[in-house]
């Protein structure tokens, strides 16, 4: 079992989340998003991943790219330690506050997209930290409401979920740009609350090999 990702993709670090919650053991494989140009744009990964990001998963004859794709693959080989409740309602209230965080803020932000604000539209500096701070903040704020009604321990009750596993990866990225969390009690709470569980702490981008390259 093989996941090729970078230390800090917010992609990878949630599946990185998942496989630790469900004591996986996996080769972590390192794809260097800016050395050399980026080496999800060479041959011998484009091979593997045509989209030119991480993650990718690779276990015998499977090979998936998309994190919720790896991660609902993951769930379904590997139930014991389940991600999602079993009420369909339910299931489907964590799903969309996953898909709040993985398909409305984390696009938006992500290497790629900034990398083209300042290489290729010339955005300054100061200006893309503008357009990252103001695309979080909307996101942030309609999780914020959400929580106020569903979080416990964690965004639905007292169990992990998808959403906390897509959440935190987001306030990590938040926090790595400065980004005034104080408007959010309820997701800076259950994102403490996360990071104090080992899978999480072994998932963090500072504990990857490759952080130290």
């Amino acid at each position: 079992m093989k996941l090729y990702g970078y230390w800090r993709s917010s992609a990878a670090y949630r599946v990185r989340i998942v496989m630790h919650l469900k004591s996986l053991s996996f080769e972590s494989i390192a794809v260097h998003l800016v050395k050399d140009g980026g080496e999800q744009h060479k041959e011998a990964y484009t091979g593997l991943n045509p989209t030119h990001l991480v993650p990718t998963y690779v276990d015998d004859d499977v090979t998936l790219n998309q994190s919720l794709a790896i991660i609902d693959y993951l769930d379904e080989k590997y139930p014991a330690v389940a991600i999602y409740p079993t009420n369909i309602a339910e299931k489907a209230k964590v799903k969309a506050l996953a898909l709040d965080v993985a398909c409305e803020i984390h696009p938006v932000n992500n290497l790629r997209v900034q990398q083209y604000l300042v290489n290729t539209l010339s955005v300054a500096e100061l200006d893309k930290l503008a357009w990252s701070y103001h695309w979080m903040n909307i996101g942030f704020a309609a999780i914020e409401k959400q929580l106020k009604s569903s979080a416990g321990k964690f965004c639905f009750g007292d169990k992990v979920t998808i959403a906390d596993i897509c959440l935190v990866p987001q306030v990590y990225n938040a926090n790595r740009f400065k980004l005034d969390m104080s408007a959010f009690p309820h997701i800076s709470r259950v994102v403490d609350n996360c990071n104090q569980l080992p899978a999480f702490i072994a998932a963090l981008p500072e504990n990857q090999t490759d952080a130290k390259l």
